[in-house]
């Protein structure tokens, strides 16, 4: 997968604001006892901040030195902590089995080509113990025109995962899931909700089984 370190080199902390259901989600990590928690993709460190504030446990890993450069000097403004790492979503992780009480990843994990995705699927699956949270947003493929600005001139590589040969995700494989493959790939956790959030991306919040 390409290096998103121009990314951030260009744009910064890219997001500002924690996802606008992370409020609701505290009350209901609270609720089943998680202290400790990964972000999977912190990228410059939006939700270690939102949530090492509310006094969580965190980690977090991301592939991109500059972001975690970003996130750790946020983190140091705040007076806050986390563990965070540089690593690759797609290879194991470097924790043990059941570590986390939950585990979150914000428009990150659809990033690869389907092989890599289960594979981190796999991962996500073994650090969660029993009875933890996840958290996963995608996002959704916006059929018909769209505006010149926008159009990235995808180009299908397999079955529902694109690369962008435009704009500033331009090499990134980026997979469009349906609400019963997001079903189906996580099926190892029970569903508590699948929707739509407020910037049109598809959520899956389910408790491991």
């Amino acid at each position: 997968m390409p290096d998103w370190d121009n990314i951030f080199t260009k744009q910064g902390r890219v997001f500002e604001e924690p996802h606008r259901d992370m409020t609701r989600l505290v009350e209901l990590f609270r609720n089943r006892d998680v202290t400790r928690i990964l972000d999977l993709g912190c990228g410059t460190g939006r939700h270690l901040v939102f949530l090492s504030g509310m006094d969580f446990e965190m980690y977090g890993f991301d592939a991109s030195p500059r972001a975690l450069s970003l996130a750790r000097q946020w983190l140091d403004e705040e007076g806050l902590t986390a563990d965070i790492r540089i690593h690759r979503m797609e290879e194991p992780f470097p924790y043990g089995g059941g570590f986390f009480d939950a585990v979150i990843s914000i428009q990150v994990i659809h990033h690869n080509l389907m092989t890599d995705i289960l594979a981190t699927v796999r991962e996500v699956e073994r650090v969660i113990r029993p009875g933890g949270i996840l958290f996963v947003s995608v996002p959704v493929m916006h059929m018909g025109p769209v505006e010149k600005e926008h159009d990235w001139d995808h180009r299908e590589v397999e079955a529902g995962t694109y690369i962008p040969h435009k704009g500033p995700e331009s090499g990134i494989p980026h997979h469009y899931f349906t609400p019963a493959e997001l079903t189906r790939v996580f099926s190892a956790f029970a569903l508590l909700e699948l929707y739509m959030d407020d910037t049109e991306h598809r959520c899956f919040l389910g408790v491991k089984k």
